[in-house]
């Protein structure tokens, strides 16, 4: 697919459960870094989903948002998943070298919204009241950003050792306006709840970002908000670091979104 507004290329991995949908449609998991995960997370989803009345997982469309290269972390991921961001304020690459094209969150928000998930919509039945994204590291800060701007995108949020260092001020900015929002019964704009898992691998303490302790620190702060409608859940997965805690997260990722009441 190509964007409407930037003609910018993706490449789209589409998973659809062998069982007939419910009345409501199919829920749907949307995946960042499409290339890596996407078929880690529907194996993780048919595995969990044929035992359903035992896990409670439901099945569920998986989508991968990639790109067209047979590189699994596209460096074109950078200027999708960050803010624009001044120069000055920029993180150090860690080779010395200079950052890739950075800066277009806001357009590949309108790509997800104005034109993968209308397609999606047309080809699968879809449950729009249970919609959750998922994504890692800078695509875990893309999460967090939609959650804090656009929250009635999905319902279901999920930022795997999300890089909250790119830029520490932005996210505090917006964290604010969220929680300011949510503490005012503003949001989600349609009444409905919000669940949202922020995870972190146990070795990703020893990183100079302190990824695990934004990652905690964020989900302490806002855990206040679950009498405003906000479900938070922080996890931190022994023994695993930055890369390692993909399978772990993926599959816990599955259970928090697609649990449904076990039936029998």
């Amino acid at each position: 697919m190509r964007s409407s507004t930037t003609n910018r290329e993706y490449r789209i991995f589409a998973a659809k459960p062998t069982e007939a949908p419910p009345p409501e449609g199919y829920p749907v998991v949307y995946l960042l870094d499409g290339n890596a995960l996407f078929a880690t997370m529907v194996d993780a989803v048919r595995a969990q989903s044929r035992m359903r009345k035992k896990t409670g997982v439901s099945p569920a469309v998986v989508i991968g948002i990639g790109y067209p290269s047979d590189l699994l972390f596209d460096p074109a991921r950078y200027y999708d998943y960050t803010m624009p961001t001044p120069p000055d304020k920029l993180i150090k690459e860690p080779k010395g070298m200079p950052w890739p094209e950075l800066g277009g969150v806001d357009a590949f928000t309108t790509f997800i919204q104005q034109d993968l998930k209308p397609e999606i919509e047309r080809k699968f039945p879809i449950d729009r009241s249970r919609q959750t994204v998922l994504g890692h590291s800078l695509g875990g800060l893309f999460v967090l950003q939609t959650l804090f701007n656009y929250p009635d995108m999905f319902q279901s949020y999920v930022a795997g050792s999300p890089s909250i260092h790119w830029n520490k001020e932005f996210m505090t900015e917006a964290e604010l306006r969220f929680v300011s929002r949510m503490a005012q019964g503003n949001e989600p704009t349609d009444g409905m709840k919000l669940n949202l898992m922020i995870t972190a691998g146990e070795l990703e303490q020893h990183h100079p970002s302190r990824m695990v302790e934004n990652a905690c620190g964020l989900a302490e702060r806002l855990s206040v908000l679950a009498e405003r409608g906000l479900r938070v859940e922080y996890c931190e997965f022994a023994g695993e670091s930055h890369i390692s805690v993909l399978p772990a997260l993926i599959s816990r990722a599955v259970r928090f979104a697609l649990v449904t009441a076990p039936e029998g």
